[in-house]
C-alpha cells in the first residue's frame, strides 16, 4: 500500500476534546462500580493466568485499603493538555503524549531522590526481591498538590468511574540492566476488588532500551504511523537490536501507555501481559498509576 494510504493514529488534541470520549472509555472499561452489588469488606481471590510460558511464577498484583487514595475535593489543578493515540480497543490500549509536563516530571523525580528502595514482587502471600524478575528501585511519592493533580488527571481520563480509587503513586528507576520480566497487573482480583486499569508513565528517557513490551498485542493494520511511538521492524521491534515479539512502546519523556486490565464481564485480559525491557545505557525513570475498583469503599 502506498505511504500516503497508511493508517494514522487517532488524535485528540486537548483535554476538553477528550472529555467527550471519557464516558465511552468508562463504558469500554466495563463501567467499574456500576451496577455491581456492594460488598463492604475487602476480599480477593487469585485469578492468575496459566504459567505455561514461564518457569518462574508470574508476580501477582496486590494492594490494601490504606493504599487507596482520592484527590482532595477542594483541589485546584492548572489546565493541562495532552494528545491521545488509540492503539487498540479490545483490550483498550492508548498512548498519551505529554501526559505529564517537563516540570511535573522533574518535580516527581526530585521528590523520589531520598526515597529509593529495591523494588519487590509478590508471589502468593510472599513479598521479596528477585533481580532476575524485577531489577529496579522504587519510591513512594508524598501526596503534594502536583501528585494529587496527577491522581485527578488519571481518574478524569477514565470518566471518574464510581468506587474506583488511585493506588498511592510510586516512581520506578531502572539503571543499566534494570528490567521487569513479563507480568500481569491484574493477577489478583475478585468481583468486589480489582486493579481495573494501568498507566505506565515515562518521567525520564535518557536511556537506550527500556521499552514496554506487550508480546500478545499486534500492530494495527497499515500502522506505519505508529513508528513514532513503538519500535518498528521485524517481529515488532526490540531493544538495542534484540528483536521481541508483539509491540514495544518507546519510553518517551512525558508520555504514558494506558490500558484496561479487564473486559466488561470481569475477565482479565491475557493480552495485557507486559514487560519493562532491559535498559542498556543510561537511566529510565517511570511512574506507575494504578486504578483500583473497591466496592463499598469510602475514604473519609
Amino acid at each position: 500500500m502506498p505511504p500516503h494510504h497508511q493508517q494514522q493514529p487517532f488524535r485528540w488534541q486537548t483535554v476538553l476534546e477528550l472529555s467527550l470520549i471519557s464516558p465511552v472509555i468508562y463504558l469500554i472499561l466495563g463501567a467499574p462500580g456500576f451496577p455491581t452489588a456492594l460488598l463492604p469488606t475487602f476480599t480477593s481471590t487469585s485469578t492468575s493466568p496459566d504459567n505455561t510460558e514461564n518457569e518462574s511464577p508470574i508476580p501477582v498484583a496486590r494492594t490494601s485499603l490504606d493504599t487507596l487514595v482520592s484527590p482532595s475535593p477542594d483541589l485546584v489543578c492548572p489546565p493541562h493538555n495532552y494528545t491521545v493515540h488509540i492503539f487498540a480497543t479490545s483490550p483498550l490500549v492508548i498512548y498519551i503524549d505529554n501526559f505529564v509536563s517537563d516540570s511535573e516530571a522533574a518535580h516527581l523525580t526530585e521528590l523520589s531522590q531520598n526515597s529509593w528502595q529495591a523494588s519487590t514482587i509478590f508471589t502468593s502471600t510472599t513479598e521479596s526481591t528477585n533481580p532476575s524478575v524485577r531489577k529496579s528501585d522504587k519510591a513512594l511519592l508524598p501526596r503534594d498538590p502536583t501528585v494529587q493533580c496527577l491522581e485527578a488527571r488519571a481518574l478524569g481520563f477514565q470518566g471518574w468511574p464510581r468506587e474506583t480509587f488511585i493506588e498511592q503513586l510510586w516512581t520506578q528507576r531502572y539503571n543499566v540492566s534494570g528490567h521487569y520480566a513479563h507480568h500481569y497487573d491484574w493477577a489478583t482480583s475478585s468481583k468486589s476488588a480489582r486493579r481495573v486499569s494501568s498507566f505506565m508513565v515515562y518521567l525520564g528517557d535518557e536511556c537506550e532500551g527500556g521499552g514496554t513490551n506487550f508480546p500478545r498485542l499486534d500492530v494495527p493494520a497499515g500502522g506505519g504511523g505508529w513508528c513514532e511511538f513503538i519500535e518498528c521492524g521485524d517481529a515488532g521491534g526490540g531493544s538495542n537490536g534484540v528483536l521481541t515479539e508483539g509491540v514495544t512502546f518507546k519510553p518517551r519523556k512525558g508520555a504514558a501507555v494506558f490500558w484496561m486490565n479487564f473486559d466488561e464481564s470481569g475477565r482479565g485480559y491475557r493480552e495485557t501481559i507486559h514487560a519493562g525491557l532491559p535498559v542498556t545505557k543510561g537511566v529510565k525513570v517511570g511512574l506507575n498509576i494504578w486504578s483500583w475498583f473497591q466496592a463499598g469503599h469510602v475514604i473519609d
